[in-house]
This record gives C-alpha cells, sequence and structure tokens, in this order.
C-alpha cells in the first residue's frame, strides 16, 4: 500500500520535472587544482541570475546562464576565482590555499553547516575516530572500556550510547549496526585512518531525506579521499609504551585514474595497573577514475582487527578503602577483540547536462567479541558477573539516486529520487555469564538475526530568488527474523513494519553573508530484533518529530556563527541492559534548546 503511494509520487514528480523545459542556456565545464585533476563539490554560482550549482565527481559542471556571465567558483582549500562564461571550453583552474575562513562563502544550499567542519578538518590535524566526530560543532566524545569499544556519543541532549540516534556512515556504507550484541546501532569507526579522510558532511535533526534509520538526534557523513597529495610515513610515541605507525603510498597518479594504499598500527598499555594490551592494525586500499568520458568508478577495500584489555569502572568505596588505587581493577578480565572487512564500490553516471545517477554497493564481514562486568560479585559471590557479547555478521546493501537539474519559468532547482536496501544477518548473536573468558556458566540469549531495510525517496531543492523550499518524502520498510538457539523447537520468528517520513525545510538567503532557516521533519530509530518479534505490540519503529529555527552569519570575513533554536519529540526511547540482554522502552520525550556555533580567525597563519 505505501509502496504504491510512493512510486505514484516518483512518477508524477520524474514526469513533471524531467521533461520540464530549460529556457535558458546551459554554460557548461570543468574545475581542476593546480596539478591539472578534476576538483568535485566545489560550488560554482552565477552572479548575474544568482544560479548556483556543484561540480561532479569529475569536476564537470553545468548552470543556466549566457555567454559572457560572471560565474564564481570557490572551495575551501582554494582561492575563490571569478571567470567570465564561454561559449564552450569552461576549463577554470583554481588555486590551493591556506584554509582561511575569509574564503568560505555560504553557499544558498541545504547544508551550509558543514563549512564549520570543513575548516576543521582540513586546518587542525586528527590521529583517531574519536578526534573526527568531535569536527561536529555540540558532539561530545567519551571513550572507556580500553579503547577498543566504539565511542559513546552525546548530542543535542541525547545519551547517544554508541549511536542509536546519530546515523553514522563512510563512502555510503553504515558504520551503524542495527541488533547489535552490545547495542542499538552500535557505530565502531576504529576502521577509518584519519590521515585518509577528505572530509565530513553532518547534520542536525531528522530534516534529510536520503537518511533513515537512527537520523534523530543527527547524521555525520565521512569521504575517504580519491587520491594522495603525497607519499608518506608517520611514526608516533608517547607515554605507557604508546606508539603508532602510519605510511600513505600513492601506486598510480594521472588525469583519469588514482589509486593508493594505506596502512596504520597501532599499540599502547595505557596507565593502569592492569597492561591494557592494545593494539590494532588498520589496512586500505582504493581506486578512482574515469570510465569513458562521463562516467567515474571507485572501489576501496579495507580491513580492521583490535584487541585489548580493560579494567573496566570501579566502585569508590574500594578506593577510599584502599583495596585498589585509582588504576587499579577489581576484574581486570574484562576487554575484546573485533574485526571488520568492508568492500566498498561507488558509480557515477552522468546522463546529459541536467542527469546523473550516483550508485553504491558495499559488503561487509564483521566479528564483535566483549567481556564485561558492570556488577562485580553482585549475581555471582563464587565466579563473580563477568559477561560475554559475541556476535558475527555480515552486512551488505545498495544506494542508488537519481539526480535532476531543471528549470521552469521564475523557479529551477534539483530533484533527487532514491532507492536503498540493507540486509544484516547476525550469527549467533550472544549473550552469557562467563568465567575468566574461558568457560561460559550460563546463557542468557543466543540467536541468529536477519533484518531488512528496504526504502525509497524523493527530495527537491526548488529555487526562487532568495528563497529555497526542500520537501522531501522517505519510506522505509523492515522485515526482522529471529532464530532463538535456546529454544525447545526450531521456530523463526518474524515481524514487518513501514514508516513514512516527511520533511519540510525554508531557507531564505538574505545576502551573500546571512542565511536563515525554518527545518521541519520526522525521523526514527528502530527497535533491537529480538525486542520486536517478541512484542510485536510495543513500538517497533517509533517516529521522532524536529524542527530548527536558525541562521548562518559572517559579521566579517575572519568570522562564521551559527546560531539556532530546536526542539525534538521522540516517541519512544530506548536504553539497553547489557548484562540482562533486553532493551527497556523509557517513554516518550521532548527535547527543546539553543545551539551556538563560532569560529574566528583572527590572524591568517
Amino acid at each position: 500500500m505505501h509502496f504504491s503511494i510512493l512510486y505514484k509520487i516518483f512518477l508524477l514528480s520524474f514526469i513533471v520535472f524531467s521533461f520540464s523545459p530549460v529556457n535558458a542556456q546551459n554554460i557548461q565545464g570543468i574545475i581542476l587544482n593546480n596539478k591539472k585533476f578534476p576538483v568535485s563539490g566545489a560550488y560554482v554560482h552565477n552572479l548575474n541570475n544568482d544560479n548556483h550549482t556543484h561540480t561532479s565527481s569529475l569536476g564537470h559542471f553545468s548552470i543556466t546562464g549566457a555567454t559572457g556571465d560572471s560565474i564564481q567558483v570557490s572551495h575551501i582549500g582554494y582561492k575563490t576565482r571569478t571567470f567570465i562564461a564561454r561559449a564552450n571550453d569552461n576549463r577554470i583552474e583554481i588555486q590551493e590555499k591556506l584554509n582561511l575562513i575569509n574564503e568560505v562563502v555560504i553557499a544558498p544550499g541545504i547544508n551550509s553547516l558543514e563549512l564549520f567542519s570543513k575548516v576543521n578538518t582540513n586546518i587542525n590535524p586528527v590521529t583517531s575516530s574519536q578526534d573526527l566526530l568531535r569536527k561536529v560543532p555540540g558532539m561530545i566524545i567519551g571513550q572507556h572500556a580500553g579503547g577498543g569499544k566504539a565511542e559513546q556519543i552525546f548530542l543535542r541532549g541525547f545519551d547517544i550510547d554508541h549511536g542509536t540516534d546519530v546515523s553514522i556512515d563512510v563512502d555510503g556504507m553504515p558504520a551503524n549496526m542495527v541488533s547489535h550484541a552490545h547495542g542499538q546501532g552500535y557505530s565502531d569507526l576504529h576502521f577509518l585512518i584519519p590521515e585518509a579522510i577528505q572530509g565530513i558532511s553532518f547534520g542536525k535533526g531528522p530534516y534529510n531525506t536520503e537518511k533513515g534509520n537512527f537520523a534523530t538526534a543527527g547524521f555525520v557523513s565521512f569521504r575517504t579521499k580519491n587520491r594522495l597529495e603525497n607519499s608518506f610515513i608517520k611514526a608516533e610515541a608517547g607515554q605507557f609504551d604508546t606508539k603508532r605507525l602510519l605510511g600513505m603510498f600513492s601506486i598510480l597518479d594521472n588525469y583519469n585514474h588514482s589509486a593508493y594504499i594505506a596502512t596504520e598500527y597501532l599499540a599502547t598499555d595505557g596507565p593502569f595497573e592492569s597492561s591494557q594490551n592494545f593494539n590494532r592494525i588498520n589496512l586500505m586500499a582504493k581506486y578512482a577514475g574515469k570510465v569513458g568520458a562521463n562516467n567515474s568508478l571507485t572501489a576501496s577495500l579495507s580491513r580492521f582487527t583490535s584487541k585489548w584489555d580493560a579494567s573496566g569502572q570501579i566502585p569508590v568505596r574500594a578506593v577510599e578503602s584502599g583495596l585498589i588505587s585509582r588504576f587499579g581493577a577489581i576484574d581486570d578480565t574484562e576487554g575484546g577483540e573485533t574485526s571488520r572487512t568492508n568492500l566498498i564500490l561507488e558509480y557515477d553516471h552522468q546522463i546529459d547536462e541536467n542527469s546523473s545517477v550516483q550508485s553504491n554497493a558495499y559488503y561487509s564481514e564483521y566479528d564483535f567479541l566483549l567481556f564485561s562486568n558492570f556488577t562485580f560479585f553482585l549475581e555471582d559471590p563464587v565466579y563473580g558477573d563477568l559477561i560475554k557479547q559475541k556476535e558475527t555478521r555480515t552486512m551488505f546493501g545498495l544506494n542508488s539516486e537519481y539526480n535532476h537539474r531543471f528549470s521552469l519559468k521564475d523557479w529551477y532547482g534539483d530533484l533527487q529520487a532514491g532507492i536503498s536496501l540493507r540486509n544484516d544477518q547476525s550469527d549467533e548473536n550472544e549473550l552469557s555469564h562467563t568465567y575468566e573468558r574461558l568457560t561460559t556458566l550460563s546463557y542468557f540469549s543466543l540467536g541468529d538475526i536477519n533484518e531488512t531495510n528496504l526504502a525509497g525517496y524523493f527530495n527537491a531543492a526548488l529555487h526562487s530568488g532568495k528563497w529555497i523550499i526542500n520537501p522531501g518524502i522517505r519510506l522505509d520498510h523492515f522485515n526482522f527474523q529471529y532464530y532463538d538457539r535456546l529454544a525447545a523447537e526450531y521456530s523463526t520468528l518474524s515481524q514487518e513494519k513501514t514508516i513514512l517520513s516527511p520533511k519540510l525545510n525554508f531557507l531564505y538567503n538574505a545576502k551573500n553573508n546571512l542565511q536563515l532557516y525554518l527545518k521541519s521533519g520526522k525521523g526514527f530509530h528502530s527497535n533491537d530484533t529480538r525486542v520486536v518479534v517478541r512484542r510485536a505490540s510495543e513500538n517497533i519503529l517509533p517516529a521522532a518529530y524536529g524542527s530548527d529555527l536558525g541562521m548562518i552569519w559572517k559579521p566579517i570575513s575572519e568570522m562564521t556563527i551559527n546560531t539556532a533554536f530546536w526542539y525534538l519529540f521522540l516517541e519512544q526511547e530506548f536504553v539497553y541492559v547489557g548484562d540482562a540482554g533486553i532493551v527497556e522502552p523509557s517513554g516518550k520525550t521532548e527535547r527543546k534548546g539553543i545551539d551556538l556555533s563560532l569560529q574566528y580567525q583572527p590572524l591568517s597563519w
């Protein structure tokens, strides 16, 4: 029923927009850097008619205008350049430059807030995924249990745990793990090599149509580099026998093709009396190239392994009584190991000067083993309360988005229509009571999870004068299946659910240094499969309703300010009780607040 409605919406939109007349001449060209390589994502602005666009992955652009118009090109890390449009062969070269805030242009687009993280990422070095997440203004990160677990995330009044209310992806591949052994939405970003990151895009609130599950408080998307500026080796050392070795090597680098490999090794014993014995190895290889005149292909393969010991949390009374020191432990058998292998393929096809298709497919194999002790000897005074959480997961999916640029009388804009499929198969998803990691005393839960998410969405950005109207709608369908290995008889429990998520955003570009916006939308986060199939009456896909009223302002060229009043209502929140293997519904919640972000660069150096 819902899919037939969405199909009709898509069909009508294509009929209206795909064949809409383009009344003005189109100016086409390509943007290159000083090495004659294409620059993707550059902002191209026609100063005569105020039309704007961004370059494709191949550096191409097409914008409404006429020969002789003044065209401005800007991009973080490059000098802004203005040129006079020619009838053909607009090959424009832009020069790299120190990242200065006075070069930042507040583009009349939906995600202008990204300029905050783009400046920070290019200026400040990062050495961990925690550093990368901290580039999102207002996002706070904490790490515990030996450094091998995913980070604890806080945003807009949420203790998001490890990702329940923020959607995170890398090159279009989800980092969030649904129905994870340790918690819903678990997002371990340690498979990322920080120096391989090209940029970060983010958004707060449930306002982006292309983002689905977990995008309630917001989303964060990482893009890895397609090519290296230089090959290099880096060695670092610090306290507690901490060492890091990094190598990144370009193996192919020309106009049409590029490829590189990267490897990272990190180890530390940590500051605790019981050695952390932490080590992590990352391997990555990536290729990017042109496939014909109008197509591009990227392929990346990565492997990550990590192992660690942890001292865990300790009771204050044990320290105060002198039983242990501040850096001691009650149970130092905590810790774990994890690994992940990823394959990502991306294919961009330029249909014509106004239309393109971007597609990506991913495959991931993932292993997770974690030992934790939250209550020491409360439940079992003889063997202790150590628990094991374990799973072996296979995840695969694809996303495909059609983009069309249209012009109709006083309106112009962009249309997106997309589909996505994701399947997670988590085998022997286990929670058990164990003794010193070696002996399983009893099982709390053990079973196989198969969860599928099929989605479609439609989004439009309609420009008229200083206004942008951005309506969108998204439809998600879930199929949950669970085989309980502890049940007396074989039975696969299943449940299905569909949710419709409309969005509507308004932007007013008052001046070239001031943008006002009002955003509103509905999002959701899914519940754990094991809970869904056993308690079908409870909320499976609780909705989140949000709105933002704010502005982005550059009062002077060296300063950028963002402020917003925001509101978010959730139909249901979940609290994961790890040592009991359950997800507890905690009721409806309502949040409201003020965001304030300010960047000031008083001196050019």
